[in-house]
């Protein structure tokens, strides 16, 4: 399994706006369940700090998220963009194999 954590730090009064775009039936896993190999998204909001969220990416492999990647880059673009608008900052924390 392939895991990729994400950080993000939601603007004031778009948190509802943020969790419709990367909640477990939301936009991104809508784009990534175009993918074979995408497995579930997860995310989890700090109960000290409600604008700090960390999301979790679950796909088969690393060459099955590269692939996704290949194949819908324009759109992945798109919505992150859309994002962006969304957070103060975003970075990557990892991306993980299971052992």
């Amino acid at each position: 399994m392939y895991v990729i954590i994400w950080e993000f730090q939601v603007k004031e009064g778009r948190q509802n706006d943020f969790e419709k775009a990367y909640a477990p039936n939301g936009m991104w896993v809508k784009l990534f369940r175009r993918g074979p190999g995408y497995m579930n998204t997860e995310l989890i909001r700090d109960p000290r700090r409600p604008q700090r969220y960390v999301t979790i990416d679950r796909w088969i492999s690393s060459e099955a998220y590269e692939a996704f990647i290949e194949r819908w880059k324009e759109d992945y673009e798109a919505l992150d963009a859309y994002c962006m608008t969304l957070t103060e900052r975003e970075s990557q924390l990892g991306a993980f194999t299971q052992l």
